[in-house]
C-alpha cells in the first residue's frame, strides 16, 4: 500500500469520492442548450407559417389564388404520366476538327395519353425539329450536364412548336406551364462517338 492510503486507513476514514459535479454541469448545459435550440426553431417555423398566411390573406384579397407551385403538381397529377418513346436519333455533330456523330435515344413525358395521339399527328414536324437542334450541336456542348439539360430544355420547345404552342410564350407567362401536352424530355440512351 502507499503511505497515503495507508495514513487514511489507519485514521479509520473513508477515502474521499470522487467530485461528480461537473459532469453534472455539463449536462445540465447540453440539455439547456437542446431546449433553448429546439424553442428557437420552432420559433421560427410558427413567424413563417404566419407570414405566409398573410401573404395568402393579401392574394385572397386581391382576388388572386393562393395556391402555391407543389399543391397545383400535387392536384394535377392524380394519374401517372404517359410515356412516348421516340425512334432513336442518330446525327453528325457540329465539330469541325473531327467527324463525330451521337445516337440518343428520347422518351417524352406526356400530359395524359391523349396528348400522346395529338403528338403523333405531328411526329414527322417534331422529329425534323430535334434532328436540326441535335445537328448543330457539338460534342464539347453535350458532354456536361448542363449542356444535356439544355438540349432537353430546346427538344422540349422543339416538340411542342408543331402544335402551335411556343415555349417561350410559357417562360413570359403567356401560357400556362400546366396546357402543354409535354411535361418533360427523358433521355434513354446518350452515345457520342
Amino acid at each position: 500500500m502507499s503511505a497515503a492510503a495507508a495514513e487514511t486507513v489507519e485514521d479509520g476514514e473513508a477515502p474521499a469520492p470522487p467530485k461528480r459535479g461537473k459532469k453534472k454541469l455539463v449536462l445540465l448545459i447540453l440539455v439547456l442548450l437542446l431546449v433553448l435550440g429546439g424553442a428557437g426553431v420552432g420559433g421560427v417555423v410558427f413567424l413563417q407559417k404566419k407570414r405566409m398566411a398573410a401573404e395568402a390573406a393579401a392574394l385572397a384579397e386581391d382576388g388572386e389564388a393562393p395556391i402555391g407551385q407543389a399543391e397545383r403538381r400535387r392536384e394535377v397529377r392524380t394519374t401517372p404520366p404517359t410515356f412516348l418513346p421516340l425512334d432513336p436519333f442518330i446525327v453528325n455533330l457540329a465539330d469541325r476538327d473531327v467527324d463525330r456523330f451521337a445516337q440518343i435515344g428520347i422518351t417524352l413525358e406526356l400530359e395524359d395519353p391523349k396528348a400522346g395521339d395529338r403528338l403523333k399527328a405531328y411526329m414527322p414536324a417534331i422529329r425534323n425539329g430535334i434532328l436540326m437542334v441535335l445537328a448543330h450541336k457539338t460534342s464539347q456542348q453535350l458532354l456536361g450536364r448542363p449542356g444535356k439539360e439544355a438540349l432537353a430544355a430546346e427538344i422540349l420547345r422543339e416538340s411542342m412548336r408543331p402544335l402551335g404552342i411556343d415555349a417561350d410564350e410559357e417562360i413570359k407567362g403567356e401560357v400556362d406551364p400546366e396546357e402543354r401536352p409535354v411535361r418533360q424530355v427523358h433521355f434513354s440512351s446518350f452515345i457520342i462517338q
